[in-house]
């Protein structure tokens, strides 16, 4: 990452003084191997200035069908490269050219569960803050409950580098302490979190129930998993009209506007008015305002928050719900299944709606984290609708003459 000199690939040319060959026949000679491993970390973050692009370069590197004649500009021989392994890390794919993501097998790593995170807190990273700071196996100890509160409240995102710098902080803290009292020990139990690293960044995500107009949607963030709760209000006016808040991307707003449309087209089978619509302005936000949002999947959601508006039944308690939507109602599935059903156990959620798209996803998830939910698979917003509001839509037939 940050690389934006072509030669620090390809080499600079035997003419110029102090020459050098390129990364990676330098890392060939360390070796001592044709066919080493060799990663490219934060391949995202590659930028390109009149040195060069080093993302063009890395085309005739990573392509099969060309690296078995690299040629390095200090060498200026054919050099075969089809021998060695790529493993290239990035953040996102949205940076990384699409011509050097053809050359490249996509292979996306979920984040770490709450459990997963515990442990890798207590077998790793704790021995390797004590050790760096200087102090003993017995001298600091963090009860699992601290740490767990450390997760929740300080560290959410997907990987442990938050967590880390806070087991740091503590340790810092810990370390001043043995300096300045006369303290053989230091026990960290939830309580004392605040005292050492302040108070939380978090807040405990809220669910409303028994509230008409308001449902539960589950969202995957960089962060790692996350509830929404989508809310739907009309305002009785001369026209009608539709606006969403709560800085919405186009694709989500899209998706609000299909919802809409959905409704509308089938607002006698969900036992609405028909005139409902013609007399009203909708509203349609998802707190919190000042953070950005995007995606299809909040599409079940939206419609499931509208219908519950019109006709002033509330959801199922404890729902929570995922799923792209078309206009002729079909669900289609969605990414980050696992980051959502983290976040749903983490808030309380007891029954889950997927797309059915998604039905080998699920199998795959561990037993722990399967255990004591409700899982309902949708193919169609049918099947949605019978598991929020406990009944099917009316069959709306055609009239006979």
């Amino acid at each position: 990452g940050g690389m934006r000199d072509e030669a620090e690939i390809k080499g600079h040319r035997r003419t110029y003084i102090g020459a050098m060959p390129g990364k990676f026949i330098q890392a060939m000679k360390s070796v001592g191997t044709a066919n080493p491993l060799i990663m490219l970390d934060e391949i995202d973050k590659i930028g390109a200035s009149f040195q060069g692009d080093p993302a063009s370069a890395l085309l005739e590197v990573l392509d099969p069908e060309q690296n078995g004649s690299f040629r390095d500009h200090y060498l200026d021989v054919p050099f075969d490269l089809s021998n060695v392994l790529f493993i290239c890390t990035a953040n996102q794919l949205d940076t990384i050219p699409r011509p050097l993501l053809d050359r490249m097998e996509v292979i996306r790593l979920s984040g770490y569960i709450m459990r997963e995170k515990v442990e890798i807190a207590r077998r790793y990273l704790i021995p390797k803050a004590l050790k760096n700071h200087g102090l003993k196996k017995n001298q600091v100890s963090i009860h699992k409950a601290a740490l767990t509160a450390i997760i929740e409240g300080y560290a959410r995102e997907a990987g442990v580098r938050g967590l880390e710098n806070r087991i740091k902080k503590i340790m810092r803290r810990a370390a001043m302490h043995f300096a300045e009292d006369d303290v053989d020990k230091v026990v960290i139990n939830k309580k004392d979190i605040v005292e050492y690293l302040g108070n939380p960044q978090f807040t405990p995500d809220e669910v409303f129930t028994n509230t008409p107009g308001v449902v539960t949607g589950l969202a995957w963030t960089s962060m790692g998993g996350t509830t929404l709760q989508i809310e739907a209000t009309a305002v009785e006016t001369k026209s009608k009209g539709f606006r969403q808040t709560g800085q919405l991307g186009n694709v989500m707003v899209e998706s609000a506007q299909i919802a809409y449309s959905y409704v509308m087209a089938n607002f006698e089978r969900f036992n609405a008015p028909a005139d409902f619509f013609d007399k009203r302005f909708v509203h349609l936000h998802v707190p919190a305002g000042a953070t950005p949002k995007d995606g299809p999947s909040a599409g079940v959601t939206m419609t499931t928050a509208l219908i519950s508006m019109i006709t002033g039944q509330p959801v199922k308690e404890k729902l929570g719900m995922t799923g792209e939507l078309t206009l002729t109602g079909r669900v289609l599935s969605i990414g980050g299944l696992k980051e959502k059903t983290i976040a749903a156990r983490r808030v309380g959620l007891e029954t889950l709606i997927f797309p059915d798209g998604n039905r080998s996803d699920y199998e795959e998830l561990p037993d722990y984290l399967k255990e004591g939910l409700e899982i309902h698979f949708a193919k169609t917003y049918d099947d949605v609708y019978k598991v929020a509001f406990g009944k099917r839509p009316k069959r709306v037939g055609k009239k006979k003459k």
